[in-house]
């Protein structure tokens, strides 16, 4: 006889984080300025001021440390709900997400929740774009989708979306929370 095969067993939990880099990325550009301001300065033939320029290196240091430290932003999925990592932990009930599409804003891709209320929440992770590029993005998309779709519940129905006041056109495809064309 062959091997016994065993049933794959579905993960209790599942968590999209941002990496150490993708966390850094976004105030690279503010801490050269601080590193860089020193050398200005002394350019400019004027004398340095030791306590300033220790204090531009310390912020230049610091700052990426602790971002590279701090609590990581990103989603947690559970049977019951998809727990938000943003500023403010969120719990977003399975029951109460209407849809989940990737939205995309200067240059970069991030998933969105929107939920029964109207509220749309942008995930901080999964998210790809220039200059940190996840290759798995489609797939973690496609695996909050199905968690979603496998967790809602019996007792999920859509519900329609907020009126839109500007008098826009209706989707095109019939889905309400579709980008317009």
């Amino acid at each position: 006889m062959g091997q016994s095969q065993v049933a794959a067993v579905p993960p209790e939990r599942i968590r999209y984080r941002l990496t150490p880099l993708q966390r850094l990325l976004p105030v690279l550009p503010g801490v050269l300025v601080i590193m860089g301001a020193p050398i200005l300065m002394w350019s400019d033939g004027g004398p340095l001021d030791p306590a300033l320029v220790s204090m531009l290196i310390a912020w230049g240091v610091l700052v990426p440390l602790l971002l590279i430290a701090s609590r990581p932003f990103g989603i947690t999925l559970t049977p019951s709900a998809a727990v938000v990592h943003n500023l403010r932990r969120r719990t977003i009930p399975w029951s109460n997400v209407q849809a989940i599409q990737v939205d995309s804003l200067f240059g970069s891709r991030t998933v969105v929740l929107y939920e029964a209320g109207g509220r749309r929440t942008r995930l901080r992770a999964p998210i790809t774009g220039f200059p940190s590029v996840d290759r798995r993005f489609e797939e973690k998309f496609h695996t909050i989708g199905r968690w979603w779709l496998d967790h809602r519940g019996p007792d999920w129905v859509p519900v329609p979306p907020p009126t839109v006041h500007w008098g826009g056109p209706p989707a095109p495809d019939g889905n309400p929370y579709a980008p317009p064309a």
